[in-house]
């Protein structure tokens, strides 16, 4: 080689890493909204015992724990005894959510529930039944594994808001509920087929 000038025939050529997910975050709550310390104490429980025993129940439950309230949708009385029909005594079902009553049911059997919350009504006429209301802390200490418990939560998209969602209403194959002031004669009657009745599609 000449002088000052230096060799690159020993000298390896490498490249860079293209970090495709360099600016991607995990999505998913790492610790609940609430500040409630009763909430928030039942997370870190429930986060431990996902940790320190192979259950995949204890995890589950940690992860509704930290969920918004309206993904937390309550669960009636009813849908508590078509789920538990075909268990035994031993079986406990489990609500991350509240429990209400549902005064179409005319008999409610013994049920053994754990849940965040229970309406004054739904907590009588379990507790008149022979079953019982139990809290999270109280499950964690009977089965800390979550054996013989059976996971139940309502229905996400029982909110009237989830109904305006969609392709919008006019368009073809647009099922949503369209936002009116009433339903008279005078308000957007021929949806979508002229600028005055809302839009013209």
């Amino acid at each position: 080689a000449e002088y000052g000038k230096k060799s690159t025939s020993n000298c390896q050529v490498t490249m860079g890493i293209d970090l495709t997910s360099r600016h991607i975050r995990k999505s998913g709550r790492k610790a609940p909204k609430s500040e409630n310390p009763y909430l928030r104490l039942l997370v870190k429980l429930y986060a431990f015992l996902g940790r320190r025993t192979k259950s995949k129940f204890n995890r589950v439950v940690a992860k509704r724990l930290m969920m918004s309230r309206t993904s937390r949708m309550p669960v009636s009385l009813s849908k508590l005894t078509v789920n538990m029909k075909t268990k035994s005594d031993a079986h406990i079902a489990v609500v991350v959510a509240k429990v209400t009553n549902d005064s179409r049911l005319a008999t409610v059997p013994k049920l053994n529930v754990t849940a965040l919350g229970f309406t004054d009504t739904a907590r009588a006429r379990i507790e008149a039944a022979g079953g019982r209301c139990l809290t999270f802390d109280q499950l964690a200490i009977e089965r800390p594994t979550g054996a013989n418990c059976v996971l139940l939560r309502g229905k996400r998209k029982a909110r009237t808001v989830y109904r305006h969602f969609g392709k919008a209403p006019g368009t073809p194959g647009g099922k949503a509920r369209p936002y009116v002031l009433a339903k008279g004669r005078k308000f957007e009657k021929a949806r979508g087929r002229r600028a005055s009745r809302g839009f013209k599609n």
